[in-house]
């Protein structure tokens, strides 16, 4: 193992669990499943592709395309010719997608041609975008992966690669109006990777499982764990409630991670032992485990449940322990990993300790290199070293333990997605009716938080004029799904501080239920 772990970049990583772990599966879908052998082949044919379409090293390459093979080895294939991904949420609409593609400079898109409606929209708009590879299908105008793979050579030309070349710019939502792009190197994965295989203590037994989104960082890392442990990595098209401990069960996982909502839609389905506890699993990470119901997940499914903090920012900062089964129920997000500090600081940036609340800042590798075409941005989030995560947080001053309160972001988490208030208001102030709008987070015991938006009206428009659902649907149209509001709430006029600017801690305050006196979108009705 020693050659994996000497490995300066993704490219020579899979080419060494390759060559150490040859024709034992490494991506598992649907029935169907590649070896490391056969994945390092089909990334060296793309790879060549991509070459022979123009991408040199730097390069930026967009990708579009939904869970499966295509997308792992579209990652390894970039990594091998020294380029850079940036990956693209597939239920982006034409508004999400122009800013990705243009603000990131992609010069290729890999895109499956479900979506192509999406990005014939804004196709001309997009002048550095020089080729469309379409994926799962036929499109004119644009060349199939079969024709690029038919007329390239079989292995691209070989590209020196340091662990502090750029790999990804992933996107996040943050606190302005629109996405950033965390610069995310061959080494900030590298290093993630085993972190995260040292606290799994992962074995040649073991059987790694993800059903996020592959345009999201945890199946990357993910991805990145099994290849250093030479373990097979099921992938789930999409999180199924119903058929989630069905695959369990079917390909003998043994870890997986999720995210903290997703836990709550395994607890609404029926209760079935015989499934839900017939499995080989033997630990589940997730992040955003809700205290109140931590021992009913490990009572229920008989398996210990471990907190971890982390943001594609900086990977993973907290872990808690394995084997202190005391953190269950607590809302720990337990201790910093090996290669970090952390701290909470004050308004001043001074460390303050004996459980005294202030903002979690983090130091250390793996770390981002900034946000992409965004100076301000990088300067504001990491300060003479520190980045400040713009979580409020506490550290018990027993255990050690960090514990999350709250956030000072303006945003809204729903079902593990970033939403940022000032991106949704940015695209309800478009519609002419709409003269002033606020968006806050509504508490959810499902999702987390949802999108509630406050609407003051233009002179001459009226609700009856302007119902909800028809801001709502304006807001579908030109925003990933999960960005719309779900609450609609019409206002004579918005509180604000004394610099004018909007005070949403007094619109949260003022009501005990945000879900009230609001428009519901998802069941139609006013609540």
């Amino acid at each position: 193992m020693d050659t994996i772990t000497t490995c300066q970049n993704l490219g020579e990583l899979l080419a060494a669990a390759a060559d150490h772990h040859g024709d034992r599966p490494f991506l598992i879908f649907e029935g169907a499943y590649l070896s490391f052998a056969e994945a390092d082949r089909r990334a060296d044919r793309l790879a060549a592709a991509l070459q022979q379409a123009g991408i040199r090293k730097g390069d930026r390459v967009g990708v579009m395309l939904p869970n499966g093979f295509d997308f792992p080895l579209a990652w390894l294939a970039i990594a091998r010719c020294g380029a850079v991904i940036v990956p693209v949420n597939i239920t982006y609409q034409p508004h999400d997608l122009h800013y990705i593609l243009d603000d990131s400079g992609a010069t290729v898109l890999l895109i499956h041609a479900d979506y192509l409606p999406v990005l014939e929209q804004v196709r001309r708009a997009l002048i550095e975008l020089m080729e469309v590879i379409v994926f799962g299908g036929v499109a004119a105008g644009h060349r199939t992966l079969e024709a690029a793979l038919t007329t390239a050579p079989t292995s691209p030309t070989p590209v020196a690669t340091s662990p502090d070349d750029l790999l990804n710019i992933q996107y996040t939502s943050g606190t302005t109006g629109f996405p950033k792009g965390c610069m995310l190197t061959h080494g900030y994965w590298l290093l993630l990777g085993a972190l995260a295989s040292a606290y799994l203590q992962v074995t040649p037994d073991d059987v790694d499982l993800t059903a996020q989104p592959y345009y999201y960082m945890d199946p990357q890392w993910n991805t990145v764990v099994a290849l250093m442990g030479g373990i097979p990595l099921v992938i789930l098209p999409r999180f199924s409630p119903s058929r989630f401990w069905l695959a369990v069960r079917e390909h003998g996982v043994t870890f997986f991670y999720m995210l903290g909502t997703m836990p709550f839609y395994l607890l609404k389905q029926p209760e079935d032992p015989s499934l839900e506890q017939g499995h080989k699993l033997r630990l589940v990470i997730c992040s955003g485990i809700h205290p109140e119901f931590h021992a009913a997940f490990e009572a229920r499914w008989k398996v210990p449940w471990r907190e971890a903090f982390g943001m594609t920012e900086t990977g993973v900062d907290l872990l808690a322990p394995v084997e202190d089964g005391s953190t269950v129920g607590s809302g720990a997000l337990g201790r910093p990993v090996a290669t970090k500090t952390v701290q909470v600081v004050d308004a001043t940036d001074r460390c303050v300790t004996g459980g005294e609340i202030g903002e979690l800042v983090v130091r250390g590798q793996p770390m981002m290199l900034g946000y992409w075409n965004n100076p301000e941005a990088t300067a504001a989030t990491i300060r003479e070293g520190w980045l400040h995560t713009g979580d409020l947080a506490y550290r018990h001053p027993q255990t050690g333990y960090f514990h999350l309160v709250g956030r000072l972001k303006d945003m809204v988490r729903r079902s593990g997605e970033n939403i940022a208030a000032s991106e949704v208001e940015g695209v309800l102030a478009q519609h002419p009716a709409v003269k002033l709008a606020a968006v806050v987070p509504v508490p959810d015991a499902l999702r987390g938080e949802e999108v509630k938006a406050y609407i003051v009206l233009q002179p001459g428009y009226t609700c009856d004029t302007t119902p909800p659902q028809e801001l709502v649907d304006f807001v579908r149209a030109r925003l990933a799904y999960f960005k719309a509001p779900r609450y609609i709430a019409y206002t004579d006029d918005l509180p604000r501080t004394p610099s004018e600017r909007i005070a949403k801690h007094m619109l949260i305050k003022a009501a005990a239920d945000l879900s009230r006196d609001s428009y519901d979108a998802v069941d139609g009705v006013w609540r």
